[in-house]
């Protein structure tokens, strides 16, 4: 009888799952909650190259540099404007001007006030302004958009100058227009042919558009 129990319970007690180790617990413990190191997407971990960097810091820097040029022309202007001629901004936009000159004495522009439009580039002063007239004005340098042929406002224009000095020449133009450089062929023709009724159409045109 005792035999029996002794084998039965040798029997069960090798039928019984083998007690696993602690150390070989932990191990699997420790593979299982060890996460899995995947890339990341490659437009997570893109970051703007130099040259972008660079280019991002060169137009924060130019425009930085035309808008303080820029103010310190308009504080001269102001202070001291050139004869005949006052400037300033249109409103909050710097780089935006209104113009006006009166027509010099003793030229057929006399007693008109005549408004211009002055865009300044953000390469100012390394690029000119744009400068139209928006009265209409007879002159053979200037056409009917307002356009002007004037040379430092292209390819003479030096960073030194500055919209003082590019309202003069405009005023100088009008003393003394440049018809072998014209933009508007018939009236220099017509200024170099017949001066007493080019004048007269000035005067005209000044008399109905600026005064």
């Amino acid at each position: 009888m005792s035999s029996t129990r002794a084998t039965r319970k040798s029997q069960s007690s090798s039928n019984a799952p083998a007690a696993e180790s602690p150390i070989a617990s932990e191990e699997s413990s420790n593979q299982v909650s060890t996460p899995v190191n995947r890339p990341l997407p490659s437009a997570a971990v893109s970051s703007p190259t130099p040259k972008t960097q660079s280019k991002k810091k060169d137009a924060g820097r130019s425009l930085s540099s035309s808008a303080k040029r820029i103010s310190k022309e308009l504080a001269e202007i102001s202070l001291d404007p050139p004869s005949n001629c006052s400037a300033g901004p249109k409103g909050d936009n710097l780089y935006d001007w209104v113009s006006t000159i009166a027509g010099p004495a003793g030229s057929p522009y006399a007693s008109g006030i005549f408004f211009l439009d002055v865009n300044f580039p953000q390469e100012y002063p390394f690029k000119p302004p744009k400068v139209v007239f928006r009265t209409r004005i007879y002159h053979c340098n200037i056409n009917s958009q307002g356009a002007i042929c004037l040379d430092i406002l292209k390819d003479n224009w030096s960073p030194a100058l500055t919209i003082s000095k590019v309202l003069l020449s405009i005023c100088s133009l009008l003393t003394d227009p440049n018809p072998h450089d014209p933009l508007v062929g018939s009236i220099a023709q017509e200024y170099l042919t017949d001066r007493e009724e080019h004048d007269r159409v000035a005067r005209e045109w000044t008399k109905r558009y600026a005064c």
